[in-house]
């Protein structure tokens, strides 16, 4: 009779009710709110796209690193795959190696019930990354019992990347029409800002990341989601390529939350999430006038 009892937790986990999905601003406007299967084009509620990616050992989430209403949404997926008794591990762009440990000692202080005053301070946060934007995310994920991983480079490693520009080996990853795209896009976020010369350094920074990224996916507990810019998560020219590359088996989910009026393409992601469309920024203002360099997307 036990036996039985046990067998049964499983299900009463899975059918556990989602929490609500968050209510955004401006939902009403064009697609803002619907979730599309890609390859289909068919809606899909919020349950379904939550079945979806928990049924895969490895989800790729994409965001655009300014928009709350994406990382509301990633919120969201933690709990829901949680309620479905899927928790993954998570990997965040947003944490370096440098910081692992400090996110482990966290983790264990949080569950031993002694959290850290300030989380921020004790995670050494990065303050590239706005902390009223990814606050309320990472300290739900901390909460968490599942590990939080870093998943990009430390900066040494950046500076020494930009330096030595290492080659990765031949694959899809290294592909001329994966590299000319990512060369395109590097120019179009910095405005076309940098002189030529800088540009193979930047690409081999932006792939070793990408290289770095599912690195760490393949040796996170699975199921392992990673979040991270929308760029470092495309089918076909990130982060996916090279789990490929690496020989990763198993079904790979790529969910990309963009803006409404944004072309997402089958190609790029298996699942779309639009959120309501942000005023825009005019960001290349911004960097001709510090002359900055930093388009990570």
């Amino acid at each position: 009779m036990r036996l039985v009892w046990l067998m049964a937790i499983p299900l009463l986990v899975a059918c556990s009710p989602l929490p609500p999905v968050p209510s955004l601003p401006g939902t009403a406007r064009q697609d803002a709110g619907r979730i599309v299967e890609l390859r289909s084009g068919r809606v899909l509620s919020a349950g379904e796209l939550v079945g979806a990616l928990t049924e895969a050992p490895r989800v790729l989430v994409g965001e655009r690193h300014d928009n709350p209403d994406h990382h509301a949404l990633q919120a969201w997926l933690l709990a829901a795959a949680d309620r479905r008794g899927a928790a993954p591990s998570l990997l965040l762009e947003m944490l370096v190696p440098s910081q692992q440990a400090r996110a482990s000692d966290v983790q264990q202080a949080i569950a031993a019930g002694t959290p850290p005053p300030d989380l921020e301070t004790a995670l050494a946060w990065e303050q590239g990354w706005p902390w009223p934007l990814y606050g309320e995310l990472v300290t739900q994920a901390m909460r968490r019992e599942q590990p939080v991983l870093a998943a990009n480079l430390d900066p040494d490693e950046i500076k020494r990347i930009y330096r030595a520009r290492p080659a990765l080996p031949q694959g899809a990853a290294t592909e001329s029409a994966v590299r000319d795209a990512l060369l395109a896009q590097i120019r179009e976020s910095h405005c076309g800002l940098l002189p030529e010369s800088q540009l193979p350094a930047m690409l081999a920074v932006q792939q070793q990341r990408d290289r770095r990224m599912a690195e760490r996916l393949l040796a996170a507990p699975t199921p392992a989601w990673l979040f991270a810019g929308a760029f470092h998560v495309r089918k076909d020219l990130g982060v996916p390529l090279h789990l490929a590359d690496l020989g990763a088996q198993g079904p790979v989910r790529v969910l990309m939350l963009a803006e409404a009026g944004e072309s997402v393409t089958a190609t790029q992601a298996d699942y779309v999430w639009y959120t309501p469309p942000r005023p825009a920024e005019d960001h290349c203002a911004a960097l001709r006038g510090s002359h900055g360099t930093r388009g990570d997307r």
